[in-house]
């Protein structure tokens, strides 16, 4: 039985319920935090040995050597061979599509001239990169080609893969996706010692640069701590949903977009904000009438009771204020001329214009990304692509008379703030070589 949270905003309490209810899924980690501690520290120092003991600990896999986590490339060939025809099509069309998005990302290099001084910026892919792919109760060969592709437009030359299997077992999905998606090397281990294996280097696994990828909170608080050893992409939490829908929605669509956000994970968040309550009421009942039918129903319910959300508001302005200030990953506007109103949204991980764009192509084939800011963060964060990859370098040339002119005021600025062998660098440029 579903029991979704109703506010609205006209409520003297609305502000302070909201912020009350979208906080609850804010997760603590303080209780994680020492065993991931740990469990990096042991894998820094006892390097594969850890990996053998955590593999047999965490995900009852029996091996005896750490070389037995890795998959071969002929084992990834066979995969490929072994899913459906329908199967290799749709991720052959979602790697077509998430190529072509991912080629107009590329950042290129620039440069001009001001007054004898040229300035640009230098691109560079970043070298190698580690990709982690969760598992587990659910295969996200998805995910592998949201990772490794824009990886590769950016012209990563080494990506390392990691993934929990249970047993020591593997999905074939997961393994075609990794290999139509170019990724070099795969180990069927995860947790925080698979990340703390990509961060420092075993005999085994290859130290990386970076690393990016959802998981569990485990591997959130390892990329967390590991942070500055290694580049991460960011600080993923729960996946989450909302939608603005207006009376011209179609309740049975709305429901299942809500119910395909809520089946991810039992701390997901699914909201729907409307300024008409009959829609509201509708969308509701489909969702109970559905409910027993969904395959995931347990953790639909769990999540929609605990963290779902309808919102009464006024009107679409009220609604897509309300959206600012929630920030989430994903904002679905299923109402009419959504376009006239994108240029008010401020705050959304991803944007699916109209009825005929549900959040659910956007995490497939759509072709834009779907590792996205999560829990507020797309107030300051941005969708993982290709600029992830990608590093700038400055470049500063100068003439002998821009450089007279730069050491004219580079000395004022040096000795107003005692930095005194700053001064006399540039000085040297403004004299033919001699000090003031």
């Amino acid at each position: 039985m579903l029991k979704i949270k109703k506010i609205n905003s006209n409520d003297s309490s609305f502000s302070r319920d909201l912020q009350s209810h979208i906080s609850k899924r804010k997760v603590n980690t303080s209780d994680i935090k020492e065993k991931v501690r740990m469990i990096i520290s042991e894998v820094k120092s006892k390097r594969d040995t850890a990996l053998v003991k955590y593999s047999k600990e965490y995900d009852n896999y029996d091996v005896q050597s750490a070389n037995e986590l890795e998959i071969s490339k002929e084992e990834c060939l066979e995969a490929l061979k072994k899913i459906s025809k329908e199967e290799l099509e749709a991720l052959k069309f979602a790697r077509s599509r998430i190529q072509e998005f991912s080629e107009h990302q590329k950042t290129k290099p620039w440069n001009y001239t001001s007054k004898g001084i040229t300035l640009g910026e230098k691109i560079t892919a970043i070298d190698k990169v580690g990709l982690y792919v969760p598992g587990g109760s659910a295969a996200y060969p998805s995910s592998v080609l949201m990772n490794s592709i824009p990886a590769k437009v950016a012209g990563v030359k080494e990506i390392t893969m990691v993934f929990p299997s249970p047993k020591g077992k593997v999905n074939n999905m997961v393994l075609a996706a990794a290999y139509l998606g170019g990724v070099d090397r795969i180990f069927r281990i995860g947790g925080a010692h698979a990340v703390a294996a990509l961060a420092f280097g075993t005999d085994t696994i290859p130290k990386v640069n970076m690393i990016v990828g959802p998981g569990s909170q485990y591997v959130a608080e390892a990329k967390k701590e590991l942070y500055g050893e290694v580049g991460i992409d960011s600080f993923a939490g729960p996946s989450e949903i909302l939608v603005i829908a207006d009376s011209s929605a179609n309740e049975e669509w709305i429901a299942l977009d809500l119910f395909s956000q809520a089946e991810h994970d039992e701390l997901a968040q699914s909201i729907l904000i409307s300024p008409d309550e009959n829609l509201l009421k509708k969308v509701e009942k489909v969702m109970q009438d559905k409910l027993n039918n969904q395959e995931r129903k347990n953790i639909i319910e769990s999540s929609l009771n605990n963290f779902g959300l309808m919102i009464k508001v006024k009107d679409i302005e009220n609604a897509i204020e309300i959206s600012n200030d929630i920030a989430p990953e994903h904002l679905q506007l299923s109402i009419k001329n959504s376009n006239k109103y994108l240029d008010k949204i401020e705050n959304a991980g991803a944007i699916f214009l109209g009825e005929y764009t549900p959040e659910v192509f956007g995490d497939y084939c759509a072709g834009s990304n779907h590792v996205l800011p999560t829990v507020g963060t797309a107030k300051f964060s941005s969708p993982l692509g290709v600029y992830d990859f990608q590093k700038r370098s400055n470049i500063i040339q100068c003439s002998e008379e821009s450089a007279i002119l730069l050491a004219k005021h580079a000395t004022v600025l040096a000795n107003a703030e005692g930095l005194f062998s700053h001064k006399d660098s540039a000085s040297l440029r403004n004299n033919k070589g001699k000090l003031e």
